[in-house]
């Protein structure tokens, strides 16, 4: 084999296996804590840049399991439309009256056939007329980029174009229920990790309101409050 052919077949080489070896995408690993520290589950976290994509159609999912609307939390993209299955063997009332959305689903089992479609950014407090302490919460943002912490606290956003983003936090025990400003966050081709903190009104295992009859009436009002 001549000199020539043994080096195109190097480059060959070494062009194929730079193909075929993943590549490291720009991301950020994030952890959502208290001003003691604690972990916060049921956070949001979105990150909006100079670059913001823009928005496409999309859908999600809020069930009701256990007589508990699930996730707690569900954050999505203005004009993202859901879904809301009941997965019980009992039949559920779900409705809003925040100003971001408001909306009823009469009595029902399985899956309404229209999706509710949120087009406006905000806080929406869901309730379930016939079971007062069901809770849960849509937060609807126009920034692109958004995930919700875990029980530990933690979340991930992956497939982030490297640049300098605008971080916000959210979380229901927020004061006035409103999202707070998180400063910046430089991304580049390297998963960044970093701690953030939100000073809530209640302690973190009060996120999700699991008896009190008045519970969601107190949640849409903080709601209402903070939008006026």
């Amino acid at each position: 084999m001549s000199q020539y052919l043994q080096v195109s077949l190097a480059f060959s080489l070494l062009g194929a296996l730079l193909l075929s070896a993943p590549l490291q995408a720009a991301g950020l690993r994030a952890e959502l804590v208290d001003s003691q520290g604690q972990p916060l589950a049921n956070g949001v976290l979105s990150l909006r840049s100079l670059a913001d994509p823009a928005a496409v159609s999309a859908t999600a999912i809020m069930d009701q399991r256990l007589q508990q609307f699930a996730p707690t939390v569900l954050a999505v993209r203005s004009g993202t439309s859901v879904t809301f299955p009941n997965s019980d063997n009992i039949r559920h009332h779900v409705y809003s009256f925040s100003l971001a959305k408001r909306f009823e689903l009469r009595l029902y089992q399985g899956t309404p056939s229209e999706p509710v479609i949120f087009d406006k950014p905000g806080v929406v407090v869901l309730g379930c007329n016939i079971h007062d302490w069901m809770v849960g919460y849509v937060y609807v943002t126009d920034d692109p980029w958004f995930a919700v912490s875990d029980e530990q606290g933690r979340l991930n956003l992956d497939q982030l174009p490297p640049g300098r983003y605008t971080a916000s936090i959210w979380h229901p025990q927020a004061p006035q229920m409103l999202p707070q400003a998180a400063g910046e966050v430089q991304v580049t081709e390297a998963v960044l990790e970093q701690r953030f903190t939100l000073a809530t009104q209640a302690p973190a295992a009060q996120a999700a309101p699991s008896a009190p009859v008045s519970a969601f009436g107190d949640a849409f009002k903080k709601a209402r409050d903070a939008a006026q």
